[in-house]
C-alpha cells in the first residue's frame, strides 16, 4: 500500500507541474506498472484528470493530464 501511495504522490506532483503522462512515461519515471489504477486513485481524491487518446509509434495510447479549467 505504501508503494501505491508514493506512486500516487509522484504522479500527482508530475501532473501539477502541468505535464501529461502515458503508461510508458509512468513505467520509466516512477516504476509504475498500473498507471490506470493510480489515475483512478487520484480521481477518487478529487483531482480533475482528463484522458486524451494519442498516437505513439502507430499505437493509440492514453495520455493523462489535469483539466486546467477545473483547477481554478
Amino acid at each position: 500500500m505504501e508503494h501505491t501511495e508514493s506512486q500516487c504522490k509522484m504522479i500527482k506532483e508530475h501532473l501539477m507541474e502541468g505535464k501529461g503522462i502515458t503508461a510508458l512515461d509512468a513505467l520509466f519515471k516512477f516504476r509504475c506498472m498500473n498507471l490506470k489504477g493510480r489515475i483512478h486513485d487520484l480521481r477518487k481524491e478529487g483531482l480533475p484528470i482528463e484522458t486524451k487518446m494519442i498516437e505513439v509509434n502507430g499505437k493509440r495510447v492514453a495520455r493523462y493530464s489535469l483539466c486546467k479549467e477545473q483547477l481554478v
